[in-house]
């Protein structure tokens, strides 16, 4: 099984570095900058769960690179784009497609790009960043990756086969990966959560710890949770009895240093994933005529933040 990951930061580097650690046959398809970093030192990652330093197989086009079974895009959403580009000249017929972004609305852009191909749904749940000299930081013991056919199950023998596969080569590589039967809910469950997270966090410019402890902030952080909860619902993806308490543990849990990577890309002055997240949820919200002030405040400061930072 040969598995091309689009994107060798954060998230790519890490799934991407197990699956090679444990023999997987795996290619990063990559930046000229990334690939030379990745020639001169291999791939770095620093974990709690156990370091990684090994060269890797990269490319820098898809040009005369043999056909893929799967392809795990790791990218940031305003990145899509260029990376559809990128990789249509192999995402052909049989190609299952993984899409590891935040958010719901890339599967639809994926699937009008890539007709040939069949798209899954995944998500990750783990703090880790890219530092400018490559190396990829773990920053905690969550390493969980979810992932599956959007339909439930597999429509065909090979692709019931590749999933058994990726199961299989991530069980080797002893990363938390789960096929989940439903894995659009799981990405719902993930969109409500990440959405109140990085809301409050953004807003405030302040770990969760800290919000909560001002008077105002617990209330605050549950309104926004409350309300991208309501739509959800509203969407047929209200999240279910134990997902919505673990994700309420965390927005509430006294003393965390959690914040989103959102707010890290804010505090080093990059673009963010504004849009694609709340501003989708926004989108949402207003379809279904669902009142929803506290996302509409966080949004707001978002774009304020995004048109200083691209009128500089």
């Amino acid at each position: 099984m040969r598995i091309l990951f689009v994107g060798a930061g954060g998230i790519g580097g890490y799934f991407g570095g197990r699956l090679v650690e444990a023999g997987a046959d795996v290619t990063f398809l990559v930046r000229a900058r990334r690939a030379e970093q990745l020639a001169g030192a291999g791939l770095i990652v620093e974990s709690p769960l156990g370091d990684i330093r090994r060269p890797v197989s990269t490319i820098t086009s898809v040009e005369g690179f043999e056909a893929p079974d799967i392809i795990v895009i790791a990218c940031k959403a305003y990145s899509l784009d260029g990376v559809l580009d990128s990789i249509s000249g192999c995402a052909g017929d049989g190609c299952v497609v993984l899409p590891l972004l935040n958010g719901i609305a890339h599967l639809e852009t994926i699937e009008q790009r890539l007709p040939r191909a069949t798209v899954w749904g995944g998500l990750a749940h783990i703090g880790v960043t890219l530092e400018r000299d490559g190396r990829v930081r773990h920053l905690n013991d969550l390493h969980t990756l979810m992932f599956g056919p959007r339909s439930g199950k597999p429509q065909s023998r090979r692709e019931a086969d590749l999933a058994e596969g990726l199961q299989s080569s991530f069980a080797a590589a002893s990363a938390d990966a789960k096929l989940r039967p439903e894995i659009e809910r799981d990405m719902w469950g993930k969109f409500v959560f990440l959405t109140a997270l990085a809301g409050s966090t953004c807003l405030m410019r302040a770990s969760v710890g800290a919000i909560l402890a001002t008077p105002a902030g617990e209330p605050f952080i549950l309104q926004l949770f409350d309300e991208t909860i309501r739509i959800a619902t509203a969407e047929g993806f209200a999240p279910e009895r134990e997902q919505f308490a673990r994700y309420r543990a965390e927005l509430t849990e006294r003393g965390s240093a959690t914040t989103a990577s959102m707010l890290r890309d804010i505090e080093g002055g990059r673009v963010t994933e504004a849009e694609h997240i709340l501003g989708d949820m926004d989108a949402r919200a207003r379809k279904h005529a669902i009142a929803a002030p506290a996302l509409e405040i966080a949004l707001t400061h978002l774009r304020a933040y995004e048109h200083r930072r691209s009128n500089k």
